[in-house]
């Protein structure tokens, strides 16, 4: 039941993180042009969305994790 409460406690500190961090940004660097030795490079960046919801999922999940861990203890 140890695992349990474990994943339980990592639930909730993602889902805590999920709900304080609202987007998670990325840059991609692609190759556009490759010619002999002239390379053109584009960055592009990335907004992921992290949506209220998952975080609210994570840490409710999470703790009925922690409480069956404890009950079965």
């Amino acid at each position: 039941m140890r695992n349990l409460l474990l994943i339980g406690v990592l639930l909730v500190v993602l889902g805590i993180a999920g709900l304080i961090v609202q987007n998670v940004t990325f840059t991609e660097t692609k190759q556009v042009l490759n010619v002999g030795p002239l390379q053109l490079r584009a960055e592009e960046q990335h907004n992921v969305p992290i949506p209220t919801i998952a975080g609210l999922v994570a840490v409710i999940a999470g703790l009925g994790m922690i409480f069956a861990a404890r009950r079965s203890s």
